[in-house]
């Protein structure tokens, strides 16, 4: 096998094990597109990868994964007329059908078909045709590959704003300041809210205010987060909530934090399983909404460009480290461990020193 038909990528063997190695440089079929990756960019759910060595819904050992990604077209696969090499892109990680129920209720994120792309810790990647067509989009000339990478969780969170319903004016609590957590925090402020963020990292506390939180509250200890968050509201406790931390401690206390007629959005994924005790009283007699969005959806993907291409959310406040793909693994048990730091960006062409 020659040099020319290989590439470098990191490979998921299992628990707490990725290896860089070369492997065959994919070749794209009909509809396909072969990606050169410029940037990928780390996330949580990598981290747990990485943790439990396998993904429930997406990833088998031994396996190529990396979802975050933006670069540049190197080849189309036969039937492709719109897009030619040289084109700069960034490709979300899933496409629906568009025919099952769940897409014919415009409720893609549920799709029954929901077809899933990894493979974004290599030099190129094969992308699939359905997500070719349905959530591969071109990037406008200002935007930098490592900006465009930021598009699918930030598409994620969209669609988590549209379904708490948050509204100018109104007091957003966000519990939890991972990336997820601070581009809700960006979003909200955005929408004319005004945030409290909730954590215990100090530095992530520190960076949400710069993303827009007016107020934050560093939780320690046996802290109770519900009361701290009524009483940053005197009492009252704030109308929406927001859990981005994926803990049952977190989820009780977004439930028990919220005021009258509040939302509450479950966003993050917490391990199967996982429960919390809800006052249904309390939930019936004060109007109290419960919710949860899962992924995205390409109309979503669509206006994450568009808040980044206009400036209004920068992804580069997110990135606190750059890496290559030999220093993946190194990153990924840092993240794994609770280690410091937000997203690393990963430059698949570059190679270590």
């Amino acid at each position: 096998m020659t040099a020319s038909r290989t590439m470098r990528a990191a490979v998921l063997y299992g628990r707490r094990d990725v290896r860089v190695e070369r492997v065959p440089r994919p070749q794209p079929g009909p509809g396909e597109v072969l990606l050169r990756n410029e940037a990928a960019l780390t996330c949580g759910t990598d981290a747990k990868v990485f943790r439990r060595g396998y993904h429930a819904r997406m990833l088998v050992p031994p396996t190529l994964f990396g979802h975050e990604v933006s670069g540049v077209v190197e080849e189309v696969g036969a039937g492709i007329e719109d897009l030619t090499p040289g084109a700069r892109v960034v490709v979300a990680n899933s496409a629906p059908c568009g025919v099952c129920m769940s897409c014919l209720a415009d409720r893609e994120s549920l799709c029954e078909d929901l077809l899933f792309w990894n493979g974004a810790y290599a030099e190129y990647s094969s992308i699939p045709a359905r997500i070719v067509h349905r959530n591969l989009l071109r990037l406008p000339d200002h935007v930098r590959f490592p900006q465009a990478a930021l598009v699918e969780p930030l598409a994620c969170v969209v669609r988590g704003i549209d379904a708490t319903r948050i509204q100018e004016g109104q007091t957003v609590g966000v519990i939890g300041v991972g990336p997820i957590g601070l581009m809700f925090v960006a979003l909200s402020r955005l929408a004319g809210a005004r945030v409290i963020a909730v954590g215990r990292n100090p530095g992530r506390l520190a960076k949400a205010l710069t993303m827009g939180a007016e107020r934050i509250i560093a939780i320690s200890g046996e802290d109770d987060i519900a009361e701290r968050l009524r009483e940053a509201t005197d009492g009252k406790g704030p109308d929406a909530v927001v859990e981005a931390a994926g803990t049952a401690e977190t989820a009780d206390a977004a439930v028990r934090s919220v005021a009258r007629g509040g939302i509450v959005n479950l966003f993050a994924g917490c391990p199967g399983k996982t429960s919390v005790a809800v006052d249904v009283a309390r939930v019936h007699y004060e109007e109290i909404t419960l919710t949860a969005s899962f992924h995205h959806t390409p109309s979503a993907v669509r206006r994450a460009l568009t808040l980044i291409a206009e400036g209004r959310i920068d992804p580069l406040e997110l990135i606190t480290r750059t890496a290559t793909l030999e220093d993946l693994p190194d990153v990924l048990a840092t993240y794994a461990a609770g280690g410091e730091g937000l997203k690393a960006l990963i430059l698949p062409h570059e190679v270590a020193a």
